[in-house]
């Protein structure tokens, strides 16, 4: 009886494990996918602004990248595709969040954001930066951001 229980035991924590996706004793996998924040999700992982009202203080243990976006946005559905591979290409490395600005204006507002797409540009230390607009060409939104995560925020 003590033998099959025990066996019950392994199995069921050894199929928990693949089914969360993780294999039993190996560390959970780097997302490589941009993160969409909501308001409590930003203010979780990226800055607590309700509690410092008045200093920047970064949350993250990586630099990041928040685009602010809508989704009836047309420059913001061409650069989607570039940020979804650097994503991947920097997980591990670099956040990629995404901030629906229809879903979310008080995030937006907290910015400035009046065009679309913006970017919050977030290295480790300093103050984080604005840039906006972005090309209807795949290679050169990517070879822009490619430069800004490489000499910006990994420098």
């Amino acid at each position: 009886m003590k033998k099959s229980f025990l066996a019950i035991l392994v199995f069921l924590s050894a199929a928990l494990g693949s089914v969360a996706g993780v294999p039993v004793n190996q560390p959970a996998a780097v997302n490589s996918k941009p993160i969409y924040l909501t308001k409590s999700e930003f203010i979780k992982r990226v800055m607590d602004y309700e509690k410092n009202k008045t200093e920047w203080v970064y949350k993250g243990d990586k630099p990041a990248i928040i685009d602010f976006y809508a989704d009836w946005c047309g420059p913001c559905k061409k650069v989607a595709p570039v940020l979804e591979e650097l994503a991947g290409t920097y997980a591990g490395k670099v956040y990629i969040y995404k901030v629906n600005i229809d879903k979310e204006p008080e995030l937006a507002g907290l910015f400035g954001v009046r065009n679309i797409p913006t970017f919050l540009i977030i290295p480790m230390k300093g103050k984080p930066q604005i840039s906006s607009g972005a090309s209807a060409n795949f290679d050169e939104n990517k070879t822009r951001f490619k430069q800004i995560i490489d000499d910006v925020l990994l420098k």
